[in-house]
């Protein structure tokens, strides 16, 4: 599976259409590396024209803002503006809603304007333009909750492409109580994600767990990495592994499309 960076392209004279930012989760997390492979496989499928910046990309910078380090925040953001402007990036796609919301409402302020999508909304204009067909017969049936990344809903409003594409698979979509603007957090944002709860107090991702499993689901589906890891240790402490699995929206399309 062939990833071209952004420098091989325009070593070659090309200029990709979008730029399939990874973010740090889906580049160094093992079980995330798998929804970047996933999502990578759609864009082949759908013969997208993209690139990676590859050793060029470092952290957005979004968990030292959230931590409170604006310092390291600002450093981090203009060191990765230069690179993007460098090579004059327009188009911008991520599976990170944390990435998401940084590229697209905090590095304009600071010289880096682009056209910022997370991979359900890219997904969903794939297959509206006639580039990405759905399988609906592999998961037909399957009984799925889909938990709203933080990030990507209700600081950004973005909850119809997800859901659009999960339907498009054929399942049965029953939703939490707690959904959309009242989606309770899957306990990693706000550099959460670090450190324990307080004492006393049950872990944020066990709570959403418990959100999710009243529906009884055999798959809750993430758009997240970082939510996916919160909800999977969630349900190995629920001791569910057995009945319910934890997948990424790009998995699940490209499992029903056996890429």
């Amino acid at each position: 599976m062939i990833v071209p960076t952004m420098a091989d392209m325009i070593a070659q004279g090309k200029q990709p259409e979008v730029l399939f930012w990874v973010g740090a989760a889906g580049s160094y997390d093992d079980r995330a590396k798998k929804i970047s492979r996933a999502f990578v496989k759609i864009l082949h499928q759908a013969k997208v024209d993209f690139a990676v910046l590859g050793i060029e990309e470092t952290s957005t910078g979004d968990a030292a803002k959230r931590a409170g380090n604006e310092f390291l925040f600002q450093m981090q953001a203009m060191m990765n503006i230069e690179v993007l402007n460098g090579y004059e990036v327009k188009k911008i796609v991520t599976c990170d809603p944390h990435s998401f919301n940084t590229l697209k409402n905090e590095y304009p302020s600071l010289g880096g304007k682009y056209e910022v999508y997370h991979h359900t909304q890219f997904i969903q204009n794939l297959i509206s333009e006639g580039r990405l067909n759905i399988d609906d017969t592999t998961l037909k049936g399957k009984r799925v909750t889909f938990h709203d990344p933080c990030y990507l809903g209700r600081a950004n409003e973005v909850y119809e492409s997800p859901r659009d594409l999960i339907r498009r698979l054929g399942v049965n979509l029953t939703e939490m109580k707690r959904h959309k603007e009242t989606a309770l957090c899957c306990g990693a944002g706000g550099a959460q994600m670090f450190k324990d709860a307080e004492p006393g107090n049950k872990e944020v991702n066990v709570l959403r767990t418990e959100d999710a499993l009243k529906t009884k689901p055999n798959i809750i589906a993430t758009g997240c990495p970082y939510c996916n890891t919160m909800m999977t240790d969630g349900i190995k402490f629920k001791e569910k592994e057995a009945e319910v699995v934890v997948k990424d929206i790009a998995e699940l399309i490209a499992e029903a499309n056996n890429l």
